[in-house]
């Protein structure tokens, strides 16, 4: 039995919408939820917010910020536009269902192209201030410490991948008659 092209066009949208949706929950999660936090263990906190190392003599985590971070060799500029990338990638994620709603109602190609810009630009955000925040502060960390933040935005970041790549194999489907509503 043959699925008709109306059928395979609504479940590959619908397909799309739920990979967004998990992209959106995913990146929440590490960046909302976990504060940012890569590394959330006993004796070390870091994350896009937090720098807490073990003190011995004091027995607990002491958390520093940018005076003393530049100490420490992390840059500010560094740690900013690692920030910028990160939270700027979940902005741009959630402006995408809009985009691809209208797309699939007015069969807009213009519309489609925009939520495939703004997954694209979510996506090497996402990848470029991930990137830049290991680079900064891997001399503390080790890959046995990264934590659920961590394997969140990973996981992300290969959904967007993945959701780029079904974008474009999907397009939207062929103008018909964009007086009827019930084309959506």
């Amino acid at each position: 039995m043959a699925i008709s092209r109306v059928w395979r066009n609504r479940l590959s949208f619908m397909a799309i919408m739920i990979l967004v949706a998990m992209v959106l929950s995913l990146m929440s999660y590490a960046l909302l939820w976990k504060a940012g936090n890569l590394t959330d263990v006993p004796n070390l906190r870091i994350g896009f917010y937090n720098f807490c190392l073990w003190k011995e003599d004091i027995g607990s985590l002491e958390c520093y910020n940018f005076p003393e971070l530049g100490v420490l060799g992390i840059p500010q500029v560094g740690l900013a536009l690692a920030r910028l990338g990160v939270y700027g990638a979940l902005v741009l994620a959630v402006f995408v269902p809009l985009p691809l709603l209208l797309a699939q109602c007015n069969s807009d190609e213009g519309e489609w192209r925009l939520a495939v810009g703004f997954l694209g630009a979510s996506s090497v955000l996402l990848a470029g201030g991930l990137s830049l925040f290991l680079f900064l502060v891997w001399k503390w960390l080790r890959l046995s410490f990264l934590g659920p933040g961590f394997l969140s935005l990973c996981l992300a970041q290969a959904l967007l991948i993945i959701l780029l790549m079904a974008m474009v194999m999907f397009p939207p489907r062929d103008k018909k008659d964009k007086n009827h509503w019930e084309n959506c």
